[in-house]
């Protein structure tokens, strides 16, 4: 088998519910970076109730108003054990917003209801009265400058068994109280930047396709990919307003 002929299976979660921020953006430029590397992409959608496919290579999911983490609440605990298996298997997986939220202990909403998560991220969240807003600039050892645009009420804050993503350059980020933006365990990527995330971001979008061709394959050798149009609008994203 060629390397243009070895799939990857992306697995969107929840689409129908949690798909509100251009989250399909997100999905869609990682086809496009995998197929870029010489592999062949395979996108499966989950919502509740589907049959929970045998092989995942990737893992995208997105964010959604309150009442649609009420909707998914029950499914996504129902799928939570095999999620936690695929997570410390070390299957690579990025969740914006709300599912970022779920993926933690729990989020209390600004109503008081307590949707319970399922810890991937040692995280806690509470919902707020205002909304944070507008575009974000975020630093990390790993990524170097990550770039896009936040909007949630949601306030995360990361537990002593969880690394930050990026410290906030410009924006708020997971809360009100300190720099921090996002969250890391092994491979799985929280974060509360839209936008959509990877098309700005093409170095996330590598992790992503890396971790998944050594998970599967043992290998992983990358194309050499002229970036310069994303680096470009990066730099147009970074320099917009708040």
């Amino acid at each position: 088998m060629t390397r243009n002929e070895r799939p990857l299976t992306i697995l969107q979660l929840y689409p129908r519910d949690m798909n509100i921020y251009g989250d399909w953006g997100n999905v869609l430029s990682l086809s496009r970076r995998a197929r870029r590397h010489g592999y062949a992409p395979r996108l499966v959608d989950y919502n509740p109730g589907d049959a929970f496919p045998e092989e995942v290579d990737i893992l995208v999911g997105g964010g959604g108003q309150d009442s649609g983490q009420s909707v998914i609440q029950e499914d996504l605990h129902a799928i939570a054990p095999r999620l936690r298996r695929l997570a410390e298997d070390g299957a690579p997986m990025l969740v914006i917003c709300g599912l970022y939220q779920l993926f933690g202990h729990d989020f209390t909403t600004v109503d008081g209801e307590v949707l319970r998560g399922i810890g991937i991220f040692d995280a806690h969240t509470v919902g707020g009265r205002e909304r944070l807003i507008g575009n974000i600039v975020t630093e990390s050892e790993e990524f170097g400058r990550i770039v896009g645009y936040e909007n949630h009420s949601g306030l995360t804050t990361l537990g002593p068994d969880v690394q930050r993503l990026g410290t906030v350059v410009k924006g708020e980020g997971n809360n009100l109280e300190d720099d921090h933006e996002g969250a890391r365990h092994r491979n799985v990527i929280g974060s509360y930047l839209h936008g959509s995330l990877l098309p700005k971001n093409p170095r996330i979008s590598d992790f992503l396709v890396e971790a998944a061709a050594r998970r599967r394959y043992g290998d992983f050798a990358p194309a050499e990919i002229d970036d310069s149009l994303a680096e470009r609008a990066r730099e147009v994203a970074a320099g917009r307003p708040r």
